[in-house]
């Protein structure tokens, strides 16, 4: 099965424009708040009708502008997880669950119902239950319907961490019994890390990379993918020779393994890739003032500028995470000098 989806919508000044298609596997969509991920979801189950376009499932056309195509969400045969859950509130969770099935069969519901964690909640009403019971309920009347293709938008957002771990653990069983393409949003990327296939990144309406999981986190291509995936620190660069490079934002001379090319523009250095050194070095190497030290669970993140920078942009600030044990050995040096490994820097071209 797949789902190609080529659309455009116009909402006020907002402008949604993506063209993408899913297989058989988890594609998700990862991207700020606001970017266009849900109203994406809704054009897709159609909710929502696009301007122009087209979507296709498995070969059916669901929407197209040109021929006037417009199939009601009710035949769509899409499963669509919303944020608010939609539960009907005049219903128990088992009347919510059959309701989705064409059969009442009692069978598939005690596995729903096991596999979602909600057996003991069944003649519940949804306004007895909390919100992650309420998003468990209607993740399980969702697969109920049995549908060709599975929207997710955040499905985790109300979940405890414990609770979301067991249920992205169902999830990622669900995903490897059904042979239909999932569409996951998220703005979490370690969530979309641990469950995607493929990622496409979106931003100000427009899917801007997509790319297998490993590669974009490896070797995002844009700024917007760079921030996207944890990215912390980033740099202007002016290339000096052919196989140096300035970064002017944090005050350090890098010399590179292979030529740089003249559309390089800035450059990105994930916060726990930095290495402590006794002694400055020519190149790849700064000085660091220490700003702030901020303590986190299982880690210590240094807030830091280059000690002769003297350039005062939002990139100017450097952040540095590392293991308690590492800051302990760290604050016993009078001075801080960090290393750059040249092969985890992330060139960007503007």
């Amino acid at each position: 099965m797949s789902l190609y989806v080529d659309i455009y919508k116009k909402m006020g000044s907002f402008e949604l424009n993506v063209c993408f298609e899913a297989h058989n596997n988890v594609t998700a969509i990862l991207g700020a708040s606001g970017c266009g991920k849900s109203m994406t979801l809704k054009c897709i189950a159609g909710i929502e009708k696009p301007d122009r376009g087209i979507i296709r499932q498995d070969g059916r056309v669901l929407f197209d502008s040109t021929a006037k195509i417009n199939v009601p969400a009710r035949l769509r045969n899409v499963g669509y997880l919303f944020q608010d859950y939609a539960l009907f509130p005049n219903m128990t969770v088992r009347k919510n669950i059959l309701c989705a099935m064409s059969s009442k069969d009692e069978k598939l519901f005690k596995e729903l119902c096991e596999r979602f964690f909600i057996s003991e909640l069944t003649e519940h009403y949804p306004w007895q239950l909390s919100g992650g019971q309420k998003q468990r309920v209607a993740l399980a009347r969702m697969f109920a319907a049995n549908p060709k293709t599975v929207l997710l938008d955040e499905p985790f957002s109300a979940l405890d961490s414990f609770l979301k771990w067991q249920l992205e653990q169902e999830l990622l069983s669900v995903f490897e019994s059904y042979d239909k393409p999932f569409l996951y949003v998220s703005h979490d990327r370690n969530e979309v890390y641990r469950l995607a296939d493929n990622i496409a990144v979106m931003e100000k309406g427009s899917i801007v990379e997509t790319a297998p999981k490993e590669m974009l986190f490896k070797h995002p291509k844009t700024l917007a993918s760079t921030i996207l995936t944890g990215c912390k620190n980033f740099t202007h660069v002016d290339k000096i020779e052919d196989y140096v490079l300035y970064a002017g934002d944090w005050g350090v001379r890098i010399k590179c393994d292979e030529k740089i090319t003249e559309n390089i523009r800035c450059a990105g250095y994930r916060a726990h890739y930095f290495t402590v050194t006794d002694t400055m070095q020519e190149y790849n190497c700064m000085e660091c003032e220490i700003l702030k030290v901020i303590k986190d669970t299982f880690s210590v993140i240094l807030v830091l500028k280059g000690k002769d920078v003297n350039v005062n942009s939002e990139w100017s600030v450097i952040r540095y995470e590392l293991p308690y044990d590492e800051w302990e050995n760290v604050q016993k040096n009078e001075k801080l000098y960090l290393l750059i490994d040249v092969n985890k820097l992330i060139m960007l071209e503007k």
